[in-house]
């Protein structure tokens, strides 16, 4: 519904303006100021798109009202009422914006006409504003997509080098060299604190927030020069934990993995945030791996370790199970202290965990739900978390790889112009985002972000023969909503940009 206020210091003039107008537009909401002051305090409140300003009025004239109008409400268009046609007027009037004149007396049609030109410029410039609502939130929800996509291809080692760069400049964060890995593990019932966390670390701009995992979350934070690596850790730690109450976060841990220097490094960064949370019983709730004691333990049955991500792989629980025991009697026959023996155990859970994660089982990070505090407890947690592994393992080797592969290219061929992420695509084919990550690279040879851009590349040339269709309408009906960025996509794809394509097709005609 358009707004109009008429503002004149004669009356009859405001009643007759008044009356033309609401005739010809039944739906325009009118009101009348009678002079300039009155105006001010009328637009506060109502808020026309549209104001007949008279440029003669005591106190405050037409000229001085508009601009000080204009410097509060730009959007407002003017129409100026004058029975002056002096082009001094008019050269100060178009500094200020004004759409149009209109001279006393006019008649009733020429009124009309104007009005109706500018109320049409008013409807076209709201649609224009509301299509850039629409695709500005639309664009907000695919950076949310991209930005958990490219944390879970850098943690689980499925990085796509060509799209990377793309994806990271979309996000617009203020990136660095340094970065570090940090994973809040949140207690059961507690993952509709997610979205409140993404909306807290978000305000720094420093950190890209992944997908929630069971119960871990994982963050990349990137290095705040100003500060230091600890005190910049802490205080985004302390931010996390303020998300909830204090006696609904006491379950809360942060893990916190070493700075890294590259992309490649962040999966180091990861496995240390993980190996940082064995022990949750600390009173800060939050752990630096920097500060774990070292172990002598790496190297120490490494010869043996193939052999137990072959039986991992290959469904022989019993004998993954005997190898953790002999590690841990190994351990314990060097007088290693307890908690250096639990959480190098749990690295190898943690193992055992991807492996079979990768092979597409869903299932929660291993973690033991105590501080062990002695060798038998610790078997007895140990074979608990081994035989949870085992289920979901035998749980999942009814699933058929072709048909999966089948299935997920179909969702994507048919869902190609939508938001589709790894976290998305995997709820909708039953199967975990990594396991879809690794099944495309390894089955095809591929990404399954590469066949998604093939899709939408294909449907954007077939698009193209259609000469009534812009670039940019292309754009947004195969599923992207930058024209830049789908430009370059385009480009890198086919090796010519859309319009020099879209041209060839035509010369071709």
């Amino acid at each position: 519904m358009m707004k109009l206020l008429i503002v004149d210091d004669e009356q009859i003039e405001r009643e007759g303006l008044q009356a033309i107008l609401q005739r010809a537009f039944p739906e325009l909401v009118i009101k009348q100021a009678k002079n300039g002051t009155q105006a001010l305090e009328i637009v506060e409140e109502f808020h026309p798109d549209l104001i007949l300003m008279d440029i003669k009025m005591p106190g405050l004239n037409g000229l001085e009202t508009i601009e000080r109008i204009s410097s509060t409400y730009p959007a407002i268009k003017f129409v100026m009422i004058t029975a002056y046609d002096s082009f001094n007027y008019a050269r100060q009037a178009i500094k200020l914006g004004v759409k149009d004149f209109l001279l006393k007396p006019s008649k009733a049609n020429e009124i009309v006409a104007t009005v109706a030109k500018v109320i049409k410029q008013c409807e076209e410039e709201k649609l224009v504003m509301a299509r850039e609502k629409i695709q500005q939130a639309a664009l907000h929800k695919t950076l949310q997509l991209v930005e958990t996509d490219i944390v879970t291809q850098l943690l689980f080692d499925h990085v796509h080098e060509v799209h990377l760069d793309m994806l990271v400049e979309m996000l617009g964060s203020e990136t660095s060299d340094e970065k570090f890995v940090i994973v809040v593990f949140l207690p059961p019932g507690s993952e509709k604190y997610y979205s409140l966390i993404k909306e807290k670390v978000r305000i720094t701009k420093r950190c890209w927030v992944g997908a929630l995992y069971g119960r871990q979350l994982p963050l990349i934070v990137f290095r705040d020069k100003e500060k230091s690596f600890r005190s910049q850790a802490i205080s985004l730690a302390i931010e996390i934990r303020s998300v909830a109450k204090k006696e609904e976060n006491d379950n809360w841990f942060i893990g916190i993995g070493n700075v890294c220097y590259s992309m490649d490094g962040i999966r180091q960064s990861y496995q240390e945030s993980l190996l940082a949370t064995t022990d949750t019983a600390i009173p800060s709730k939050y752990r630096f791996y920097q500060d774990l004691r070292p172990s002598n333990m790496s190297g120490v049955h490494k010869t043996k370790q193939k052999g137990l991500y072959d039986n991992i792989r290959l469904g022989k629980w019993e004998d993954v199970f005997l190898y953790i025991l002999n590690v841990i009697q190994h351990y314990e026959n060097k007088n290693v202290p307890l908690l250096e023996i639990q959480q190098r155990v749990l690295e190898l859970l943690w193992d055992a965990s991807r492996i079979i994660s990768e092979m597409g089982v869903e299932m929660d990070t291993p973690l033991f739900s105590f501080h062990v505090n002695n060798g038998r407890e610790l078997r007895a947690e140990t074979s608990l978390l081994v035989s949870r592994m085992k289920e979901a393992y035998s749980n999942y080797r009814d699933h058929q790889e072709a048909d999966t592969i089948h299935s997920i290219k179909k969702y994507i061929i048919e869902h190609s112009h939508e938001d589709i992420s790894l976290d998305m695509l995997g709820k909708n084919v039953g199967l975990s985002p990594i396991y879809i990550s690794k099944l495309f690279k390894e089955r095809l040879g591929i990404n399954y972000i590469d066949f998604l851009t093939e899709c939408r590349i294909e449907k954007a040339k077939k698009l193209m023969t259609d000469t009534e269709k812009s670039i940019k309408e292309i754009t947004f009906e195969v599923g992207y909503h930058e024209p830049n960025y789908f430009s370059r996509v385009f480009k890198k794809m086919v090796g010519t940009s859309p319009m020099e394509y879209k041209k060839s097709l035509l010369s071709k005609r």
